[in-house]
Order: structure tokens, then C-alpha cells, then sequence
């Protein structure tokens, strides 16, 4: 069950935490975006769902974004992401992100390989300019083995309160599991830098992942009472993992073209 970690004591005090972090952001101004990334059914929807459960919802957003219509298929990739980022004193949760262009959009044949290039160069400028406006922003993969993912899928078709929740894609996730896994270790080596890097969350275990992908966030941030609950806010190493990272040559500018995968 989703709140099935709601009696326990270790989320309830994360949850004290979350309370005091959301509201040092709403007094301060600050900007908060967390990406929730990972394979279908890796956790993503219901880990954030654990993070809100007792925020201030006027206070926080979560966006998951439909198919590009017509309209934003013909605008600049990140344009529709970028009308959603936080306002001061806001966080805003991506369930799922710009990232699709960097998995999902090329494996399923989504958009051109120009196009991927042209992302890949492209994101890492536009997060190291958000990191310069002052905006905070975490980016968690959540990663599931392949027995776990099936496992999961199984349980979206036949429980019917998760039925919603399949798509085309979703059916074809086990057959293209090792080129989803090419694209995201590709995802890694080019997107996660000493500005943005993505911490790699071992999603198998739900209730770990929540709690340690929120003590991740807890532990980065500064705000007002912070620890004041006793909880560890550490996150743990074995569950919560830093993918390396680079850092980005300044003024390094390159064309899509020159940008080989």
C-alpha cells in the first residue's frame, strides 16, 4: 500500500522534516526542483506521493506531462518544461522530465538521432544556467532490476486501481530492456556533472527508496530546524548512490553535429 509507511515512526519524522524544509523554502524564495526519473514502474509516481503526503499543497506542484501536442512538437524540446520549473518559494516535482528524450524517445524511436545529440549538448548548458539563477535541483534515477520490473507490470495489469497506469510503453519495457539500459548509462556519462549530478536510487525495495531518496533531499538542503527530530538524514550509501561525475569546461560550446553518440 502507498501509505503503508505511515505509522512508522523513521517516516513521520522525515515527514516533521519535510514540513520545516518546505516551509524555510516558502519564507525564503527559494527554488526547489527534484526530477524523478527511472524505468517504467521503477517507483517514480508513488515515492512522490510519499514526499507530499503531508506538504502544504499550495506550496508544491507535481507535473508529469502528457505527449507533445501538435503545437509543442513544433517548439523548442525544453519549452513545455520550462513554464513548470518552481517560482520562489515553490517545489516542484517532474515525474518524469526532459530526460525522455534521453531513454524512452530513443529507444522507441520518438525522435531523430540528430535530435538525441542535440539534447545531450543542450541539457547540460540549460542546468548549468539554472544552477547560476539559483535554482536547487536534484535529479534521482530510480533503477529496478528485471525480474522486479515484470513483477510490477504483472501487478498494473491485473490490480485495477493500476491499470491506468500501462501504456504502449509499457508493454514493450522488458523486450527493450538492455537498449534502455544502453541509453541510460549513455543518460550518465554526458548528464551527470559537478553542477547536476544524478543519484541513483536502488528502487527494488519501495519503502527504502522512499526513505532514503527523501533523507537525500533533507541532507542537501539548508533549512530552519533542521535535524531536530534525531533522524538520521544521511542517506544510506548501499541504497542512495552518486553516479560520477564531470565537470563542464567554461564557455564550452559545441554543435549537435560535433556531438557523436
Amino acid at each position: 500500500m502507498l501509505f503503508a509507511l505511515e505509522n512508522d515512526q523513521e517516516f513521520l519524522d522525515l515527514q516533521v522534516e519535510m514540513v520545516r524544509l518546505q516551509n524555510s523554502i516558502r519564507k525564503t524564495g527559494k527554488r526547489l526542483l527534484i526530477i524523478f526519473e527511472g524505468r517504467d514502474a521503477a517507483g517514480k509516481g508513488s515515492t512522490i506521493m510519499r514526499f507530499v503526503r503531508f506538504l502544504n499543497p499550495r506550496h508544491y506542484r507535481i507535473v508529469a506531462l502528457a505527449k507533445p501536442t501538435e503545437q509543442e512538437a513544433g517548439q523548442w524540446y525544453f519549452q513545455r518544461y520550462i513554464r513548470e520549473l518552481p517560482n520562489p518559494g515553490q517545489i516542484v516535482f517532474f515525474d518524469r522530465s526532459w530526460y525522455n528524450r534521453a531513454v524512452v524517445e530513443p529507444v522507441m524511436g520518438f525522435c531523430t538521432q540528430k535530435e538525441y545529440r542535440f539534447f545531450l549538448q543542450q541539457v547540460v548548458l540549460l542546468e548549468r544556467m539554472l544552477k547560476e539563477d539559483g535554482l536547487h535541483m536534484i535529479k534521482f534515477w530510480f533503477s529496478i532490476d528485471e525480474k522486479e520490473q515484470a513483477k510490477r507490470m504483472i501487478e498494473r495489469q491485473t490490480n485495477p486501481l493500476k491499470q491506468w497506469k500501462l501504456s504502449t510503453v509499457d508493454t514493450l519495457a522488458q523486450t527493450k530492456w538492455h537498449e534502455y539500459t544502453k541509453h541510460k548509462e549513455a543518460m550518465f556519462e554526458r548528464t551527470s556533472t559537478t553542477d547536476s549530478p544524478w543519484l541513483v536510487i536502488d528502487g527494488n525495495d519501495r519503502d527504502k527508496a522512499c526513505l532514503e531518496s527523501m533523507r537525500y533531499v533533507l541532507n542537501k538542503m539548508k533549512y530552519e530546524d533542521k535535524g531536530l527530530t534525531g533522524q538520521r538524514l544521511e542517506p544510506d550509501p548501499k541504497i542512495a548512490t552518486m553516479h560520477p561525475t564531470f565537470k563542464i569546461p567554461k564557455n564550452k560550446f559545441t554543435s549537435a553535429d560535433d556531438t557523436k553518440s
